[in-house]
C-alpha cells in the first residue's frame, strides 16, 4: 500500500507561481511512475505531467508545457510540481498519482488533491 498526500496549492493572482508537493509513504520501493492530473469543476480528470523513476520526463501537456515543471527526490520520495505564469484557467484540484507500470487515469495510487485558485 502506497499513501500520496498533496500540499502547496493555494490562491494566486495570474502570472504568479505555485509548487506542489507530493509526500509518497508505504511501499514506495514499488513506485516506478508518477504523474500530476488536474480536474477542474464540470471538465474530466486530465493528465499534465509524468516523470519515471530515475526521473527522465516523459510528458507534459500542451497546456502547461514551458510553464510547469515536474521533478522527484527519489531520497525524500517526494514528487513535486512547479507552476509557472498561471492562468485563471490553471485553477483545479490537482491530485498526485503514482503506479509501478505506467501513469494514466488507471493508475493505482492517488492522492487527495490540493486545490490551485488562479484569480484574474
Amino acid at each position: 500500500q502506497v499513501q500520496l498526500v498533496e500540499s502547496g496549492g493555494g490562491l494566486v493572482q495570474a502570472g504568479g507561481s505555485l509548487r506542489l508537493s507530493c509526500a509518497a509513504s508505504g511501499r514506495t520501493f514499488g513506485i516506478y511512475y508518477m504523474g500530476w492530473f488536474r480536474q477542474a469543476p464540470g471538465k474530466e480528470r486530465e493528465l499534465i505531467a509524468r516523470i519515471g523513476w530515475i526521473g527522465d520526463t516523459a510528458y507534459y501537456a500542451d497546456s502547461v508545457r514551458g510553464r510547469f515543471t515536474i521533478s522527484r527526490d527519489n531520497a525524500k520520495n517526494t514528487l513535486y510540481l512547479q507552476l509557472n505564469n498561471l492562468k485563471p484557467e490553471d485553477t483545479a484540484v490537482y491530485y498526485c498519482a503514482a503506479d509501478p507500470y505506467r501513469i494514466g487515469t488507471s493508475a493505482q495510487y492517488w492522492g487527495q488533491g490540493t486545490q490551485v485558485t488562479v484569480s484574474s
